[in-house]
């Protein structure tokens, strides 16, 4: 069974810093991309991060570049998302998922659209206080 697990949510204050992680089971990991997407009220769906599994090569939404990295732990098939100088507008619920790397993906034209992605997680809530 395929599933992703996030985990690290939380509240904090402006300014702060989280780190998210995304456990992946149930499938290779190497087969993938995982990608980070949140999703605030009444806002559509936005991918803010992407890692391909297979050559390390990371994409970033403008909105974070800078300020969050993304990595990845092949071993223990888990992505994390490092959030730093987080804004009151980084609140959301994030969701990692996964993005299948056939022959004719190019991550770096469709990392970003969520209906490319096989799988989802859950999501974990982040709430950034001003």
């Amino acid at each position: 069974e395929v599933q992703l697990v996030e985990s690290g949510g939380g509240l904090v204050q402006a300014g702060g810093s989280l780190r998210l992680s995304c456990a992946a089971s149930g499938f290779t990991f190497d087969d993938y991309a995982i990608g980070w997407f949140r999703q605030a009220p009444g806002k559509e769906r936005e991918g803010i991060s992407c890692i391909s599994s297979s050559d390390g090569s990371t994409y970033y939404a403008e909105s974070v570049k800078g300020r969050f990295t993304i990595s990845s732990d092949n071993a223990k098939n888990t992505v994390y998302l490092q959030m730093n100088s987080l804004k009151p507008e980084d609140t959301a619920v994030y969701f990692c998922a996964a993005l299948p790397l056939e022959l004719h993906t190019i991550v770096v034209l469709v990392w970003a659209r969520a209906y490319e992605y096989d799988h989802w997680g859950q999501g974990t809530q982040v709430t950034v206080s001003s």
